[in-house]
């Protein structure tokens, strides 16, 4: 009963986090996803469209991730697909670094749930106008990795 309390509490929080980051100005795109059961499976990729219309100004790009405090490493790998609005694709895989050594979660916390807004591109300037796919994925050893709460995606204009 306190769990799936818990879990509605989470779920609150993370709506109006969403709804109101997609609120600022500048905020191209905030979307998040829940990962089901905390269980996150290699084809079980988090995929998501972007419009962009000015290419002269940089933007911020960012995974955004919630874990539980059981997850059991120190870091995650991923690998994010962007695909350009002249079907150009490009692969880079990232590693996060989400405890310091003594296990202590550099996220914020929140429950058992620790958040992170972790940089996939800073200042980046899109080079052509249009729509572009990104497409994120876990890359760690495990399949399915546990204790993944939500995932997600966000780009703003660079401040």
């Amino acid at each position: 009963m306190i769990r799936g309390k818990l879990l509605l509490a989470a779920i609150f929080i993370g709506l109006i986090s969403t709804f109101s980051a997609c609120n600022e100005p500048g905020t191209l795109i905030d979307q998040r996803t829940e990962i089901k059961e905390q269980t996150w499976f290699y084809g079980n990729k988090f995929k998501v469209d972007v419009k962009v219309e000015d290419t002269s100004v940089p933007y911020n790009v960012y995974f955004i991730l919630r874990h539980a405090a059981e997850y059991k490493y120190s870091n995650i790998f991923i690998l994010m697909h962007q695909t350009s609005p002249d079907h150009q694709t490009k692969t880079i895989r990232y590693e996060f670094k989400l405890a310091n050594p003594d296990g202590e979660w550099l996220g914020n916390g929140s429950g058992n749930l620790y958040s992170y807004v972790l940089p996939l591109y800073t200042n980046f300037r899109f080079p052509i106008k249009g729509n572009y796919t990104f497409s994120l994925e876990q890359n760690m050893r495990d399949n399915p990795l546990r204790g993944i709460s939500d995932v997600g995606l966000q780009v703003e204009r660079a401040k």
